[in-house]
Parts: C-alpha cells; sequence; structure tokens
C-alpha cells in the first residue's frame, strides 16, 4: 500500500524537490524570456477568434453560429482536459514517464516554494493554447454534420490525441526527440496531426448530405468576410507561435525569433503568390477565396517548422509548394468523397508534411542555439541522416492522428452518436441545437417540407428570429389590428351616411387588396382653409407617380403608420387635417 501511495505522489508532484528530477532544459530561461513567452501565449489565444471566423464563414449560415460555439467549447472543454491530464502526458516530469508518453504534473499547478513555478506556467500557458489548435483544426473538417454533443466530448478527449506525439517531439523523454527531430513551432505535432485527425474524422462521418450531388465543386461560403477576416487573424497570431517557439529572448534567442518572423511572413508571400496565379488559371481570371486562404495557410503550416533554419529564398520556395500541395490535393480530397469544409487535411495535413521534410532539406545549424543538434539538411551538405528522422516522425504522426482519432470516436459513437440526425443536418445546427433561427436562408421551407415526418418541430417553429424583438412584434400586430378596426368602422359610416360622406368625408373606396401588412393614407378634409380642393395626398404624384408609400410619422404621444400617396410641387404637405389608418 505505502508503495503505491507513494507512485500516486511521484505523478501528482509539480516541484523538482526530488533530487532524482534534473530541471528540464525546456524551463531553462529567465524573466525576460518567461515575459516574451507570455505576451506570445496572450496573442495565440486570440488565434481561436481566427478559427472562429474562418471555420463560421466557410459553412453555410444555418451553422455559422455553431461554429463559433465550438471553438468556445474547444479552448473551454479541451483546457480542463489540458490541465486534469493532457500538460502531463505531454511533459509531465516524474519518475515514471517513458519515451512515449510523459507522466507527472497531473492537474497541473505549482506551489510558491516551486523555483520553477514560473517557468512552469508560462510553458504550460503557451502549450495550451496549442493543443486548442490541435482540436479546432478536426472541428472544421467535420462541420455541419457533426452532433454538438458527441463534438463536446470529443473535444474533451482530443488532448489525448495531440499531447502524446507533442511529447515525443518536445519532451526529454520522447523517442523522436532523442533521435534528434526537429520541429520548433509545430508543422508536426500541431498541424499534422491536426490535419490527419481532420482527414480520419472527415472520412469515418461521411459527407454532408446532398454534398456530392451536382458534382464535386466547392460549395458556396456562408460568408466570406468572415472566412478573409479569420486568415488576417491567423496570419497575425502565427508570428506569436512560430517566433514564441524560440522560448525568450535572451543571448541569441531574439536573433533567431526575429528571423522566425521574417521567414513566417517570406513563406506566406511565396504561398499566396502561388495561390494567386493558381486561381486565376484554373478561374479564367477570377480569384476564388477559398484558394487564396487556403493557400497562404498551407504556406504558414508549410514554414513553421523550421521557421528560423531558412533563408529567405528557402522559406518563399517551401511556402510555394506548401501552397501548391495544398491547392492540388483539395479537390482530390473530394474525389474521394472526403468532404472537409474548410479544407483542413489538405492545408494541415499535407501541408504539414511537407513542412517536417522541408526541415531535413533545407535546415541550418542555427550558432549557438543547439536546435538541430548541430545537424544540417540535406542541401546544406548535412547528409541523410536529418531528413530519414524527418520522414520517420511525419510517419509516426500520420499513424498516430489516424488511428488514434479512428478509435476515439467510435467509442464515441457509443455513447452519443457522433452524426447529426439528417432532419437536423437539412434545418441546421444554429436551429436545432442552439435554438437560433435564421429569417433569410430557408429555414421556414424546411420546417414545411419535414413537418409531414411527424418530428417534434415545436421548438424549432416557435423560436424566434434572430435580430427581432417578439415584444415588438405584438405591438405592431396590435396596431394593425386596430388601424384594421378603424378603416372598418369609417368604412361603414361612409356607407350609413352618404349624403355626409359626400359633403364633408373623403370618397372611401373598398380596397380588396388591403391586408394587415398594407397602409393607406385617407383624406378627412379635402378643403384646404384657402377653400381649395386639397389634391397633395390623394390621386397622382404631381410628378406623374401614382400610388402609396409607407412611413412613419410620430404624433403627440402616438405613433401613426403613414402613408403618402402623392406629393406636390412644393414637396410633402404636413396637414393636421389627415388621418393615418390601416
Amino acid at each position: 500500500m505505502a508503495s503505491i501511495v507513494t507512485i500516486v505522489d511521484n505523478l501528482f508532484q509539480n516541484t523538482t524537490g526530488n533530487s532524482t528530477i534534473s530541471v528540464p532544459k525546456l524551463y531553462d530561461f529567465g524573466e525576460n524570456d518567461g515575459s516574451f513567452i507570455m505576451i506570445c501565449a496572450f496573442l495565440l489565444v486570440t488565434l481561436q477568434t481566427g478559427f472562429a471566423l474562418l471555420e463560421s464563414g466557410c459553412v453555410s449560415e444555418k451553422n455559422e453560429v455553431d461554429m463559433m460555439l465550438r471553438n468556445v467549447v474547444d479552448i473551454v472543454l479541451g483546457g480542463v482536459s489540458f490541465w486534469l491530464f493532457g500538460f502531463a502526458f505531454m511533459l509531465g516530469r516524474s519518475l515514471y514517464r517513458n519515451p512515449f508518453i510523459g507522466l507527472g504534473d497531473f492537474l497541473t499547478d505549482a506551489s510558491v516554494n516551486d523555483p520553477l513555478m514560473g517557468q512552469l506556467m508560462a510553458v504550460y500557458l503557451f502549450q495550451m493554447t496549442f493543443s486548442a489548435s490541435a482540436t479546432t483544426i478536426v472541428g472544421g473538417a467535420i462541420a455541419e454534420r457533426c452532433n454538438f454533443k458527441a463534438y463536446c466530448l470529443f473535444s474533451f478527449l482530443n488532448t489525448i490525441v495531440y499531447c502524446i506525439p507533442a511529447g515525443w517531439v518536445w519532451g526529454e523523454h520522447g523517442f523522436l526527440s532523442n533521435l534528434g527531430v526537429v520541429d520548433i513551432a509545430g508543422s508536426g505535432p500541431v498541424h499534422l496531426i491536426g490535419g490527419s485527425s481532420a482527414f480520419a474524422s472527415a472520412m469515418m462521418l461521411g459527407p454532408r448530405l446532398g454534398r456530392y450531388a451536382k458534382g464535386t465543386d466547392p460549395l458556396p461560403l456562408g460568408n466570406p468576410v468572415n472566412a478573409c477576416m479569420g486568415l488576417f487573424v491567423l496570419w497575425w497570431g502565427w508570428l506569436a507561435f512560430n517566433s514564441g517557439s524560440t522560448y525568450g529572448v535572451s543571448g541569441a534567442k531574439w536573433i533567431y525569433a526575429a528571423r522566425a518572423a521574417v521567414m513566417t511572413m517570406m513563406g506566406s508571400f511565396g504561398g499566396g503568390t502561388f495561390s494567386i496565379i493558381y486561381s486565376m488559371v484554373r478561374n479564367e481570371g477570377r480569384l476564388d477565396i477559398v484558394d487564396l486562404i487556403n493557400g497562404i495557410l498551407a504556406s504558414l503550416v508549410s514554414v513553421t517548422a523550421g521557421c528560423f533554419l531558412y533563408h529567405a529564398w528557402e522559406a518563399i520556395i517551401i511556402g510555394v509548394i506548401g501552397s501548391a500541395l495544398c491547392c492540388f490535393s483539395m479537390p482530390l480530397f473530394d474525389r474521394m468523397g472526403v468532404d472537409d469544409p474548410v479544407g483542413a487535411s489538405a492545408v494541415h495535413g499535407v501541408a504539414g508534411i511537407w513542412g517536417v521534410l522541408a526541415v531535413g532539406l533545407f535546415a541550418d545549424n542555427p550558432i549557438p542555439l543547439d536546435t538541430t543538434s548541430g545537424r544540417s539538411g540535406l542541401f546544406k551538405g548535412g547528409g541523410w541522416y536529418l531528413l530519414g528522422v524527418q520522414s520517420l516522425s511525419a510517419l509516426c504522426l500520420i499513424c498516430w492522428g489516424i488511428c488514434v482519432t479512428l478509435a476515439l470516436l467510435w467509442i464515441i459513437n457509443k455513447i452519443v452518436p457522433i452524426r447529426m440526425d439528417p432532419n437536423e443536418e437539412l434545418l441546421g445546427a444554429d436551429l436545432m441545437e442552439h435554438r437560433i433561427r435564421h429569417s433569410q436562408i430557408g429555414i421556414s421551407r424546411a420546417l414545411s417540407a419535414l413537418a409531414p415526418l411527424k418530428i417534434d418541430l415545436d421548438d424549432a417553429i416557435n423560436a424566434p428570429p434572430i435580430g427581432r424583438n417578439p415584444g415588438h412584434e405584438q405591438c405592431i400586430d396590435e396596431v394593425r389590428a386596430a388601424s384594421q378596426k378603424l378603416y372598418e368602422w369609417r368604412s361603414f359610416m361612409d356607407k350609413m351616411s352618404p349624403q355626409k360622406k359626400a359633403n364633408d368625408q373623403p370618397k372611401v373606396t373598398d380596397n380588396p387588396g388591403l391586408s394587415k401588412g398594407s397602409f393607406k393614407l385617407r383624406n378627412i378634409n379635402r378643403k384646404n382653409k384657402n377653400g381649395t380642393d386639397n389634391h397633395g395626398y390623394e390621386g397622382k404624384y404631381s410628378h406623374g407617380t401614382s400610388g402609396a408609400e409607407n412611413g412613419l410619422r410620430a404624433g403627440g404621444n402616438h405613433l401613426f403608420t403613414v402613408t403618402k400617396s402623392g406629393e406636390n410641387s412644393h414637396g410633402e404637405r404636413h396637414d393636421q387635417n389627415f388621418a393615418w389608418i390601416d
């Protein structure tokens, strides 16, 4: 029993009080470095904003709010699981860690007596944002048909998919790290894992209903502005992603942090240039927003693994190749029947493979840092070893990402169906999961079509459209009803008093087309004060225009529904003898 207690204590310890555990190299930084890491981590939290904008813009309008909420879930539930066990599996410091998995630092925390409290908290925050990004990549690939409750469970558990292989690459215990793999900011652990998981998820769930009914061409974006804004936010956050992965600015670190930022931008310039040319050639001179966005993102993924190991021209070439691989693979996945609404499988998966391999070809030895353990890439005279290790890393990460994701989704499907009910999918997750009813996207038509199926649509039907105030709607209905009663009463009085109508009242004609939604202005006194007939509001406009125009006029403490049926050459008349009735 005592030995079990000791094991548990060692697993949950989060200090270096045990003399047998050396200070991890990852935590070997000071105050200035820690400040830089935290600032980058703060910026990386906003990276989730970019993912939310991009993914919500790429889906249909009836699912855009759902995509926003899923990104919130990724941070919240993914953050909880990262605290519970994710960080422990990735960088745990106990005696029981091994080349496959880190153990220790469960329920991550640090006491004030821990000499590494600051370093631990800074690294924890920085890596937590990486974990959330890896999960969000998958969320975009299974958009518009994944059950929201199942996705919540997946978001909580997907930490396992990211954290264990991230430990292989970045943890001192990891077998890939000990072999000499180089991945500065996560082309492999973040993007390749996320892209592989996205591919497996999209393949397992199947395409959206009717996705390939009219061919494999991409569906229209729900909100192209959101998608483009998402690109800008991601572009900005990527600088913190790559520069922050130097884990400081002391010594020579600041030099390579600056180089990482510049090479990140150079890679995106190369990828963006290629995607512009590719899209215009493919679309006969027109630029497709999806090609541009995904081409730039793929180039950013490609340059991430070796962001401060390249020269500018090399970063441009790497970005161009990454963008090309993405643009060519997206249609290929569609032909395979893998429906990925945001192209995550191509952007993060295919470009992630290239990013990992590019280090083995182009990497410099970043003297005096030991990032590459003194090795260089094949094209820099470093031989085949680094390329071989990078290839092994890519293979291991792909196999892990696909296999574990399939197993995880299979287990979740036994608890909660991972696929939305077809009727709910047609109506959209915004309405069926969150009771947000869009008034402009044909939901009423869908409700009408699905009603004969005798499914429970009461809640959906009664959900008010977004942007509407039900109280205001009720007030308007009451005003319209009162106006209709007034019109009927005046019509009745006109019929009962024909002589008075002829002398004092305007001519009231039946209007069979009049409805609660229409408003008509009547002139109570046809005579102006000077005794002349008033033609300003009934009949034709002086400009040759006839008919009624709806408007609003405030009088006293009452709100009148106003309709102009004419305007004279001197402008609109505001006579006190006019009444406004429905």
